[in-house]
């Protein structure tokens, strides 16, 4: 005993500070619990991460699962990302079905058929893959620190052990970030200083430039913010959604957020924009927030404000650019301010990717919400990302409460864009100038100017 405090002593702080996460865990307590069942971490972090994981699979009880989750964690964290993702393309893989336990509740439930039979196959049938998150979950900042571990899947290169799991974490976080679950809250200049860093870091459509841009988006009378957030993340958003209210519908986003604008009383309003609509949590990647934030938020603002009349996006079209280059000839002209709107409504009602749905990002959101494509614009992102992406192209969606499951039904089973009669027109007038299966490509517009 005497020898041991005398090492302690003259260990040097140096000494000390090279004691990994995982040193200290196997000094602890919870390290003479994980001796006791047969785990001794191995050094790797990789392969630790793998051991702590048949630890938390092996635990019959919960009295040691938040601290084993909780040991987990901050081994994971600690490590650098060549680990946490061999650590994450292996695990799935080493934990496969238990094929025998699997089959003897199928011969227990047709023996008997009855609701033991079905609890005990639905327990045989259930992923270790997907107890293992539910053990994580465990951990204190649980959810919000395998929201991180997703992170760090989606960056890694795909395997089929990477996407079995991502297909239980998307599982768990659609169940667990089910919109009934989420609170809905107005985010203002007065919101917590941390949250609205935040906001200023996610913000992924049109960047804020510090703190007087943002005070511009949240304060004025004119304006409103609202977010999901949920009950494990009190102050770190899922989802925003940025609003304008204005007495018509714009056509440029410098109408919104130009410096010195003077606010509106919102009585003189009749419109409001969703102009931004920002995801802030990569993890969560395809998980759906999105329809349902904008149709809580109408509803919010049709009780502030019931003399609102229109409810739509001012929103960008980031697949335009992109496609227009390979419409084009080599070495063709930009056309001009009217050819690209007839070209962009051409792209967004004509244009279809996978499962026949519309081929730009952002089209294919507002739409597979029901909206309907209401009115395109030409110049009106002139910002470096909307000429890259759009050619400053701007659209608006409008959400017409009445029509969102007829046009929902439109889009799902005939692969038909609800569009005004503005945009239907620009489409037929594209076509009628050959732009459409007539053999010749877009870039040929007589009002064309140099690119």
């Amino acid at each position: 005993m005497n020898a041991s405090r005398t090492r302690t002593a003259m260990e040097t702080p140096a000494a000390a500070r090279r004691r990994t996460p995982l040193d200290l865990l196997m000094n602890s307590g919870l390290g003479k619990l994980l001796r006791g069942i047969g785990v001794a971490p191995r050094q790797n972090s990789g392969e630790s991460l793998l051991d702590l994981a048949d630890a938390l699979l092996s635990l019959r009880g919960r009295a040691s699962g938040p601290a084993l989750a909780s040991a987990f964690f901050d081994l994971y964290e600690a490590s650098d990302l060549a680990a946490r993702q061999d650590f994450l393309g292996k695990v799935h893989d080493m934990h496969p079905a238990d094929a025998e336990a699997i089959d003897k509740a199928i011969a227990k439930w047709n023996a008997k058929r009855d609701e033991g039979a079905a609890l005990a196959l639905n327990a045989a049938s259930e992923s270790p893959s997907a107890r293992l998150i539910n053990q994580l979950n465990l951990a204190p900042q649980g959810t919000q620190r395998l929201i991180g571990m997703r992170e760090d899947l989606l960056a890694a290169s795909a395997t089929p052990g990477l996407a079995a799991l991502d297909r239980e974490l998307e599982s768990a976080f659609t169940a667990w970030f089910n919109a009934g679950f989420l609170e809905l809250r107005g985010i203002g200049w007065d919101s917590p200083a941390a949250l609205l860093e935040r906001i200023i870091r996610y913000e992924a459509v049109h960047e804020i430039h510090g703190w007087d841009d943002l005070r511009s988006r949240v304060e004025p009378i004119d304006r409103r913010c609202y977010g999901f957030f949920h009950p494990q993340m009190r102050d770190d958003p899922l989802i925003f959604v940025e609003v304008a209210l204005t007495p018509e519908l714009p056509g440029a986003i410098h109408q919104i957020i130009a410096e010195g604008r003077q606010p509106i009383d919102p009585r003189e309003a009749t419109c409001a924009i969703f102009y931004s609509i920002s995801n802030c949590q990569v993890g969560l990647k395809g998980i759906p927030f999105g329809n349902h934030l904008i149709k809580r938020v109408v509803g919010l603002l049709k009780e502030e404000l019931p003399h609102l009349k229109t409810f739509a996006t001012l929103s960008p079209v980031p697949g335009f650019a992109k496609w227009l280059a390979k419409e084009q000839e080599p070495g063709a002209r930009m056309p001009g301010a009217k050819d690209l709107r007839m070209l962009a409504a051409r792209y967004l009602v004509t244009a279809k990717g996978k499962g026949n749905q519309p081929m730009d990002s952002v089209a294919r959101f507002h739409l597979g919400n029901g909206a309907r494509l209401e009115a395109v614009h030409a110049n009106a992102d002139l910002s470096p990302n909307g000429q890259k992406q759009s050619h400053g192209v701007m659209v608006n969606y409008l959400y017409d409460l009445a029509d969102i499951e007829a046009n929902l039904f439109a889009l799902t089973e005939l692969g038909a864009v609800a569009t005004s009669k503005t945009v239907q027109a620009l489409v037929d007038e594209g076509d009628g100038n050959g732009r459409k299966g007539g053999g010749r490509k877009a870039g040929a517009a007589k009002d064309a100017v140099p690119a």
